[in-house]
C-alpha cells in the first residue's frame, strides 16, 4: 500500500472509559498524574482466590459482565454523538469491534441449570462476542459491513485496523470501530491465575504492574472500553466535524510460534510494526513515542523489546516508550482501542505518560523508557502496539493531522 494514493483517514469522535477515569480526557490526566486504578478486587469476594486484586472500573455497576460490555459501548457511543453535534453520520458507514464473548458466573448458571432453568434467547445473544457490535448497527442505524475481532489481546487493534482498510479501499465513507471487555470474574481471575499469568503481590496491589521492569511477576486484569469514528476526510469535510487526528498507518502478523508465548527475537513484532510505518509511509526516526503492549510479564516484555530494537535500533535511537497498563491494567479485547486513544492524545498535546513502578529495567528491555514524571515532546507519529494470547499482532500508526 506504501506508494500509493489514498484518502486520509481522520479520527473524528471517540468514547472512552478505564479503570482511569469515564472519558479519554479523565483517563490521560490520570495517566499523566502516574495514577494507578490497581486495588483490591470490589465486585465479587476474591478472598480464596490467587489473587485478590485487579483495575476495575470506577463506580463499577453490579450487573453481569454481557450488560456490563453494552453498558460500556453505549456509554462510549453517547460519547461519540456528544462530540458530533448533532451532525449526521455517512449513508456507507460500517462497524468493527474488538470483543469476547461474555463470561458467565459459572456459580450461578450451574444453579439455574440444576433448578431446570436453562438461558434463554436474550440472555445468549447478551453474552455473544458481537453483541456490542450488534448493538451498535441497532444504535447508529449503520447498514454497511459489521464485523467482530476475537483475537484475544488484539482485538480492537486489528478492529481499529481493518475499519482502516476498509476506508482506504473505498468501501465505506466512515467506520465505528474499536474494543470492549470485562474481565474482572471469578471465572478468568481463576483462569489467568492458574495459568500463572498474573502478578500476585496481594500486598501491594499498585506496584504489581510494572512492565519492562526486572522484578514483574505478571499483568493486572483490567476492564473498559474505547471507540473511534473514523472517516475519511471528505467525509469529515462534508459533515462539518474537525479531525482530531489522523489514523495513518496498520500492521499485523502472526508469530506461528507457540500458542502461550511471543518468540524471543521479536519477529512477529516486528512485522506488523514495519507494515504499520510502510503503510504509514512514514521511516522509523519519524515516530516519536511508542505505547507499548508492555504487559509486565517474563516472556512478553523482552520479545516486544526486541521487535522494537530490530524496527528502529538501539535505544538511544528509540522512540520514547511507555506502558498505559502499568496504571490500568490490561484491558485484554480492548487494550489496542484504548491505548490508540492515548497515543492520539500524545500527538495532540504534546506529553508523553511515563511507566509506573519500572525501577530497575530488565537488561533485556534496553528502550527509551519514560519513567518518574511525563515527558514534553513533540510527536508527529505515535505507535500503538498490541500482541494477542496465541500470537496475533497488530500495530497503529497514529499521527497528527496537521
Amino acid at each position: 500500500m506504501s506508494g500509493l494514493s489514498k484518502p486520509r483517514i481522520a479520527i473524528t469522535a471517540v468514547g472512552c472509559v478505564t479503570p482511569l477515569g469515564n472519558s479519554l480526557e479523565d483517563t490521560f490526566a490520570a495517566l499523566l498524574r502516574g495514577e494507578s486504578a490497581v486495588g483490591p478486587i470490589q465486585n465479587f469476594d476474591a478472598s480464596g482466590l490467587p489473587v485478590n486484586f485487579a483495575a476495575e472500573l470506577a463506580d463499577r455497576p453490579q450487573m453481569d459482565q454481557g450488560s456490563l460490555k453494552l453498558a460500556l459501548t453505549r456509554q462510549c457511543w453517547l460519547q461519540i454523538q456528544q462530540q458530533m453535534g448533532g451532525s449526521k453520520l455517512p449513508e456507507r458507514i460500517g462497524i468493527c469491534v474488538g470483543s469476547e464473548a461474555a463470561r458467565p458466573d459459572l456459580v450461578d448458571f450451574a444453579a439455574r441449570l440444576r433448578s431446570g432453568e436453562g438461558p434463554n434467547l436474550a440472555e445468549l445473544q447478551k453474552n455473544a462476542a458481537d453483541a456490542p457490535a450488534n448493538w451498535l448497527a441497532e444504535a447508529s442505524g449503520a447498514k454497511g459491513p459489521i464485523s467482530t475481532v476475537s483475537t484475544a489481546c488484539t482485538s480492537s487493534s486489528q478492529a481499529v485496523g481493518e475499519g482502516f482498510l476498509r476506508l482506504v479501499r473505498g468501501e465505506v465513507d466512515a467506520m465505528i470501530v474499536g474494543g470492549v471487555d470485562v474481565l474482572v470474574g471469578p471465572l478468568m481471575v481463576t483462569g489467568f491465575s492458574l495459568l500463572g499469568a498474573l502478578s500476585t503481590r496481594n500486598d501491594d496491589p499498585k506496584a504489581a504492574s510494572r512492565p519492562f521492569d526486572k522484578d514483574r511477576d505478571g499483568f493486572v486484569l483490567g476492564e473498559g472500553a474505547g471507540f473511534l469514528l473514523l472517516e475519511t476526510e471528505a467525509s469529515a469535510k462534508a459533515a462539518g466535524r474537525t479531525p482530531l487526528a489522523a489514523l495513518s498507518g496498520y500492521g499485523t502478523s502472526c508469530n506461528a510460534w507457540r500458542l502461550t508465548d511471543s518468540p524471543p527475537d521479536g519477529r512477529g513484532a516486528a512485522q506488523a510494526m514495519l507494515q504499520a510505518l510502510e503503510t504509514a509511509n512514514i521511516a522509523p526516526d519519524e515516530v516519536g513515542y511508542i505505547n507499548a503492549h508492555g504487559t509486565s510479564t517474563g516472556m512478553n516484555d523482552p520479545s516486544e523489546a526486541a521487535g522494537i530494537s530490530r524496527v528502529f535500533g538501539p535505544s538511544n535511537a528509540t522512540p520514547a516508550v511507555s506502558s498505559s497498563k502499568s496504571m490500568m491494567g490490561h484491558l485484554v479485547a480492548a487494550c489496542g482501542a484504548v491505548e490508540a486513544l492515548v497515543c492520539m492524545e500524545v500527538v495532540r498535546q504534546g506529553e508523553i505518560p511515563p511507566t509506573l513502578n519500572l525501577d530497575v529495567p530488565d537488561s533485556r528491555c534496553d528502550l527509551n523508557h519514560v519513567v518518574g514524571a511525563p515527558r514534553k515532546a513533540e510527536v508527529k507519529h505515535a505507535l500503538s502496539n498490541a500482541f494477542g494470547f496465541g500470537g496475533s499482532n497488530g500495530a497503529l500508526v497514529i499521527s497528527s493531522w496537521d
